[in-house]
């Protein structure tokens, strides 16, 4: 079996420590059902490499108390602390109409919706603790920048067709609006 390529991993937890004295470990997960992790037989880290075989799993506050295949020990546990655990897209169900991975976001062409002037494309989708953001890699060239992933400024999703409309918010320095003549 050959690694996954990193655009094509899904993270679906992160280790948060060990839990008791046998070496379980607690997972916080972003999963609807924290037990579907069990349903994987191997959580890979980002680089696709085996991070954690999970022999059995219990929910827990915000994820799941878990034995790992060669974890014996709450030192062993505490060491994984903070590693990230992805699966395969391919081994995730098929979204439900009008859903999808934040995933599939990458790479996608970002248009203005009311202009429908190029803007750029999806480089990656962030968290830095509050909302989702999206990283866009402007068409005209220059620094990406971040776009908040809400209803406001991305109205719409077209996974089909490749395509985010957006309504990004004024920059720093930029009008807001019309440009009005003031002769008073």
């Amino acid at each position: 079996m050959t690694a996954s390529s990193p655009q094509t991993l899904i993270l679906v937890g992160r280790v948060a420590g060990g839990f008791g004295v046998r070496g379980e470990v607690r997972i916080t997960t972003y999963t609807e059902d924290p037990l579907t992790l069990t349903k994987f037989k191997v959580l890979s880290r980002q680089d696709g490499s085996p991070a954690l075989t999970l022999a059995s799993a219990r929910v827990a506050k915000d994820g799941v108390v878990a034995r790992c295949a060669g974890i014996d020990t709450k030192e062993a546990a505490d060491a994984l602390r903070g590693l990230r655990l992805y699966v395969p897209r391919s081994a995730l169900p098929e979204p439900e109409e009008d859903e999808f991975y934040l995933a599939d976001l990458i790479g996608l062409t970002v248009r203005h919706v009311a202009t429908n002037d190029l803007i750029g494309k999806i480089k990656s989708v962030q968290n830095f603790g509050a909302d989702d953001l999206l990283e866009i890699t402007p068409a005209l060239g220059g620094q990406t920048w971040y776009l908040p992933f809400t209803r406001a400024a991305v109205p719409e999703v077209k996974i089909a067709e490749g395509l985010v409309l957006a309504d990004p918010p004024a920059l720093v320095g930029e009008p807001e609006g019309p440009v009005e003549d003031d002769d008073r």
